[in-house]
């Protein structure tokens, strides 16, 4: 991901609309792609950042630009432009736009990647609107700009005291000039009334009340259900079924074949089923007879990897990632070594809402409402496999029930269009929770076979990691990779890092927190394990590390997921879960005991203390968990930013007990929620203690970096009481349960 600046010819566009409103569009010169997880989409040619109306009444109407899958940025985006603007949050409306990137900019969720992009460009929507309106007043009441203020949607003159609101002005400032963006002059924080004020999701009231919000509930007048049944194996291909049986079924409509592509995260060979309610469609289904051909992909198992895993851990690494110094003779020269190999499994996304989307072929143009993270690389692959002009493909963005990723990727539009383009009505297409897990873009597993180095003060010298992971050659399958800095990385002079690859027929992609969900609990644990053999409390050999001499990359990565770690932020934020935890204060009873780690994900600095109990059958219960993270100088919307990291927080502690994806005969072995039990609101922490550390740097997003230190540090707590060193995950293989 690269960062976002405006550039100096941006400009201001202004139209008047109906009623003496105004119509404010930001526009400014195309920007490098900002989402490194779905980069199939090209930079718009010409973007927007926003769009704002101020109607005759002084209501105004911010567009939403970005999807929406529980994050917030429906609320919390807006909210920078109403702030510069100077109006009450009362007097704010807020629509979600539908896909058009010559209009927005970027339309995408996902790398907690919204609010950095937008924190500058949105504010300074809201400041250059705000400051045409005091022109406008100004010249109404020949006055000087100087003399006039704004408050609450209002422009006023101090010395006679008279206002004028933004409604009365609309239709007059819609005729001047806009001011060059980076001109305007921006509120001091200390004048924010919006920002840094805790505001409900402006969704809410629709959701309590069962409003048609969600994809999955959306309708239109004429709609048919469709299913889509694809091979368990992946990339499978059909060749034979019992169509007419399908088709002489109650309400079925349609039986066809459609024919896939050689893409794993594209589409699928699969035999779609429309009928009159999607009821009819599923019933239907389970008296399909499909043949099909699972190819060479049916050979491959997870049991397959480890033992692949472990005979190339013998090997030399084929891939460098970073070779500081000299690792393997400061190993040599050790006064202690430490040896372990470590493994996490494949993982589901497993959103509460199922992959699902809208399509009707019309007049030669694909129209869709979808949930998607990426809709613009939808329409891309849609256009693509489809053979459909882009531009005759129109996205209606609506509001998922979460994404955590598997929202980056888009074969459930391309099913969905391919289904609507053979029928001609509008169809939607609804998965089951079991095609969800089945046909899932699944977070990698890995393995890792790590071995440091102290010497005999207990300093931590010397650091290997031979990584194996899968890909093909020195081609990582989506989101296997990992940066070769990731701490201690550029932290020890004599520092290697290598890979070796595995193919792989099973698709992979994107999990909330990608790579670091799964290395951070890897490096944080095999830290706690060199700290417990150098006989250190972990928090200070943490410290020690940050405090080490750092070694500078030769080829620094531009992509700021890669960026190396600012020691100072990552000090802080672990110095501040140590106070606020008591760490080393507090006397614990004999079963429970802390643990600790960090990580740096996303541009977010976050540490994590928790505090558990394991009783003798190994019923483990989480007492506290406490957390303390760096995203910057401001928090936009604090309840929703404390929702975020709780959120996390709890998805990870599902990680680090109970989610596995196994893979045998090519396909996935669990099905549902009753094999991939996600934690239970009884098992969850009573209180997950929030605490920001605001430093002087631009704001950053929260969707993911407090996910990933929560697994080591369950881990290390889990050591802490028993001396069991969890080395592969899920916990439950090892006969822990939740309390």
């Amino acid at each position: 991901m690269q960062a976002t600046l405006l550039d100096r010819r941006s400009f201001l566009r202004v139209s008047a609309v109906a009623g003496g409103g105004i119509l404010v569009a930001l526009h400014f010169d195309p920007l490098a792609e900002v989402l490194a997880q779905a980069p199939q989409a090209p930079p718009a040619a010409f973007q927007s950042s926003a769009f704002l109306r101020v109607a005759a009444d002084g209501i105004v109407t911010i567009m939403s630009k970005n999807p929406e899958v529980g994050q917030g940025v429906k609320t919390h985006l807006p909210m920078l432009i109403a702030d510069e603007l100077d109006v009450d949050w009362k007097d704010v409306r807020i629509e979600q736009a539908d896909l058009d990137e010559t209009k927005y900019g970027p339309q995408r969720a996902g790398g907690s990647t919204s609010t950095p992009t937008n924190w500058d460009p949105l504010r300074r929507v809201g400041a250059a609107c705000r400051q045409m309106f005091v022109t406008a007043a100004a010249q109404t009441w020949s006055v000087p700009e100087s003399e006039c203020q704004t408050s609450s949607g209002r422009v006023i003159h101090q010395p006679s005291k008279r206002t004028l609101s933004y409604g009365a002005l609309a239709e007059k400032a819609a005729t001047l000039t806009p001011p060059e963006l980076k001109s305007v002059k921006l509120k001091d924080p200390k004048d924010y009334k919006i920002i840094g004020k805790s505001t409900h999701s402006v969704d809410n009231p629709s959701i309590v009340t069962g409003k048609n919000l969600y994809s999955i509930d959306f309708k239109v007048p004429g709609m048919l259900y469709a299913v889509y049944d694809k091979c368990p194996v992946y990339a499978g291909k059909c060749v034979g079924a019992n169509f007419d049986e399908i088709r002489a079924m109650p309400g079925v409509r349609h039986a066809f074949e459609v024919e896939g592509t050689q893409d794993l995260l594209g589409l699928h060979w699969g035999i779609a089923i429309v009928a009159d309610t999607w009821w009819q469609a599923n019933s239907a289904r389970k008296k399909l007879q499909a043949k099909w051909n699972e190819g060479a992909t049916s050979q491959q198992s997870s049991e397959g990897f480890a033992r692949r895993a472990d005979e190339l851990s013998k090997q030399s690494p084929a891939i460098t990632l970073r070779n500081d110094g000299d690792a393997a003779k400061s190993l040599q020269s050790a006064a202690k070594t430490v040896e372990s190999a470590y493994f996490y499994p494949f993982l589901a996304h497993a959103p509460m809402e199922p992959e699902n989307c809208l399509a009707h072929y019309h007049d030669g143009k694909l129209e869709f409402w979808s949930p998607s993270q990426t809709p613009e690389n939808g329409r891309l692959l849609v256009s693509k496999v489809l053979n459909i002009p882009h531009d005759d493909i129109i996205v209606h963005l609506k509001r998922a029930g979460g994404g955590f990723g598997r929202r980056l990727t888009n074969d459930y539009m391309l099913e969905a269009g391919a289904i609507a383009k053979q029928v001609g009505v509008p169809v939607k297409l609804l998965w089951t929770r079991e095609d969800d897990f089945h046909h899932d873009h699944y977070r990698p597993a890995g393995f890792h076979f790590l071995k440091g180095g102290l010497d005999s003060s207990g300093k931590l010298v010397a650091w290997r990691n031979h990584f194996v992971s899968f890909g093909e050659g020195e081609k990582f399958a989506p989101s296997a990779s990992i940066a070769g800095n990731q701490f201690p990385g550029t932290f020890l002079p004599d520092f290697f890092f290598g890979a070796s690859l595995m193919p792989l027929g099973v698709p992979t992609y994107a999990l909330r927190a990608p790579g670091s969900n799964a290395f951070s609990w890897v490096f944080q644990s095999f830290t706690d394990e060199l700290a417990h053999a150098a006989g250190k409390d972990p928090v200070q050999f943490r410290l020690d590390l940050l405090n080490a001499p750092r070694v500078s990359s030769a080829s620094p990565s531009s992509n700021p997921g890669d960026a190396d770690v600012d020691a100072s932020r990552m000090q802080g934020v672990l110095e501040l879960v140590a106070e606020k935890s008591g760490w080393g204060a507090r006397k614990l009873p004999k079963d429970t005991a802390m643990g600790v780690a960090f990580q740096f994900a996303h541009r977010g600095y976050f540490a994590e203390v928790v505090e558990l109990r394991v009783e003798a059958n190994k019923k483990i219960k989480v007492n506290k968990i406490w957390v303390a993270g760096d995203v910057g100088s401001q928090i936009i919307n604090p309840i929703n930013a404390e929702n975020q990291v709780r959120g996390a927080v709890i998805e990870g502690l599902s990680s680090v007990m109970s989610y596995e994806i196994t893979i045998d005969g090519g396909r996935a072995v669990q099905s549902n929620f009753h094999e991939y039990p996600p934690v239970r609101m009884n098992q969850v922490p009573a209180e997950i203690e929030v605490h920001f550390l605001k430093t002087d740097n631009s704001p950053t997003g929260l969707g993911e970096p407090a996910l990933p230190p929560v697994l080591p540090a369950v881990c290390n707590a889990i050591f802490a009481v028993t001396g069991e060193r969890i080395r592969s995950l899920p916990l439950s293989k090892h006969g822990f349960s939740w309390a």
